[in-house]
């Protein structure tokens, strides 16, 4: 954690080359790309049910077309391959495989289709089992606060394996579990749209057992040269001033950002602040004897997503609070614990997901990350920025901004990496402008334009940006 004094405020320039063999990838998630959500067999998830509720995304939007890959993965592959893309990293759709005892072939050549055509076009499959769309039976037995759940999602990377596991050679269990568990049972912002402290704390648990438990499966499944991940949203959280009030602010958030995750995939352990300060939600009796052995079983990288970093205060419990912490407005909290925590606004350009733009926090992350958790590698396995775009007369996107933020950040990933960071490859959010959660089609995230109504894909500025980078290996390209 550092103060918003430490942190450098000015655009890191410095051109380099990478290491050899450095990663570049981009990146997709299934839900908010493949479409097809009634055709194949695929079954309803929590997102199908929570973006078709009225009122849950904006204007309506779900994720029942997207940029239909399902069908079109063969054109999108041959972008990516023009490109020069060396990874891509996507989803499989958990509600589209089925399970052990009644799997869905169809679903499941689906992704074997896909992963043949990567190889083709010699491009690296990069695979993640759960990127939140959980099946709906499973939210209607309990959900993540149901201890069950974690032993169904290790049934489902058995699977998953047994069909790919020849062919992939990085696999990924979980993104982003703060999201999963937080913004999906606490604040209510994401599927399944639940608000329950307690039963938020829980899901947490258990995704990280459900992580501990695929990692063990896949272990014995997978050839010894396979590599073992998880993806993680940390925070880059910096206190407001450097006051004892404000620091514990920090400390609060960090325990529920970040360690809450890291320690018991790293250490076997939970934050005793951690606990402390969710005392009053929960007991934590959903933790099991044995079940931290199994969370920090070993994993070869941690993949690491960020987009902007989080300034935080003390609240004093009687002005109108802040909360401007970059999930929206809600009533109820994604952060059990921080009652008297409020989430600043950076001063600065911002993104059109009102994000500032500050590519130390990344810097500053990924240096902590390797300080406090014994070197282990890292990917970048998402950084990105949505602005307005569009395509103009001329059938051209000029996104700028985006390139800017990009060679900012990809600057700060060179920094790092100088400084010691075992940052082994880069991402990019994302390939393709996409279903974007809870603000549907409204953002637009990618290096590649879609019309969604014709599904028409047009190279922005930035994909030809990046083509330059992934080509010489370096900034200067």
């Amino acid at each position: 954690m550092t103060t918003t004094q430490d942190a450098a405020t000015t655009t890191e320039q410095a051109p380099r080359d990478f290491p050899p063999g450095f990663v570049w990838g981009a990146a997709t998630a299934a839900y908010q790309i493949e479409g097809a959500t009634d055709e194949d067999g695929r079954v309803l998830s929590i997102w199908d049910t929570f973006a078709r509720t009225p009122g849950r995304v904006h204007n309506g939007d779900t994720g029942d077309l997207a940029a239909d890959h399902y069908h079109r993965y063969v054109e999108d592959v041959a972008n990516m391959a023009e490109l020069g893309l060396k990874a891509y990293r996507f989803s499989v759709a958990w509600p589209r495989v089925g399970t052990p005892a009644a799997p869905n072939r169809t679903g499941l050549d689906f992704y074997s289709r896909l992963v043949d055509e990567l190889l083709a076009h010699g491009i690296a499959p990069t695979l993640t089992l759960y990127h939140w769309d959980l099946p709906q039976s499973l939210e209607d037995a309990g959900g993540w606060p149901a201890r069950d759940t974690a032993y169904r999602f290790a049934e489902y990377a058995g699977l998953v394996a047994s069909v790919l596991g020849d062919r992939v050679g990085m696999w990924t269990t979980l993104n982003e579990p703060w999201c999963s568990a937080f913004l999906g049972y606490s604040s209510g912002v994401h599927a399944p749209g639940r608000t329950e402290q307690a039963a938020s704390l829980a899901a947490s648990h258990h995704l990280m057992l459900a992580h501990g438990l695929a990692t063990q499966v896949l272990r014995d499944a997978l050839p010894p040269s396979a590599e073992l991940s998880i993806t993680l949203n940390l925070a880059s959280i910096r206190a407001a001033s450097d006051s004892a009030a404000d620091l514990n602010a920090a400390r609060r958030v960090d325990a529920l950002a970040n360690r809450i995750h890291l320690d018991p995939i790293r250490r076997g352990t939970y934050p005793a602040d951690l606990i402390q300060d969710t005392a009053a939600i929960t007991d934590w009796s959903f933790v099991r004897d044995g079940d931290l052995a199994i969370t920090s079983t070993p994993i070869d990288v941690l993949g690491v997503n960020y987009y902007t970093p989080t300034l935080v205060s003390a609240w004093d419990g009687v002005s109108p609070k802040i909360t401007a912490d970059g999930h929206g407005e809600s009533e109820a909290s994604p952060w059990p614990g921080c009652e008297m925590v409020q989430f600043l606004p950076q001063p600065g350009p911002r993104t059109a997901m009102n994000w500032s733009i500050d590519a130390t926090g990344l810097h500053d992350l990924l240096l902590r990350v390797h300080r406090d958790y014994d070197g282990l590698p890292m990917l970048v396995t998402e950084n990105g920025a949505a602005f307005d775009d569009y395509v103009d007369p001329t059938g051209v996107v000029h996104d700028d901004l985006r390139i800017g933020y990009l060679q900012q950040h990809l600057a700060a990933v060179a920094r790092a990496i100088d400084d010691g960071a075992r940052v082994r490859g880069y991402y990019l959010w994302s390939l393709l402008d996409n279903f974007e959660w809870a603000y549907g089609y409204s953002k637009r995230f990618g290096i590649v334009h879609v019309d969604f109504g014709t599904q028409r894909r047009v190279w922005k500025d930035s994909a030809r940006w990046y083509q330059q980078v992934i080509a010489g290996n370096s900034l200067t390209a």
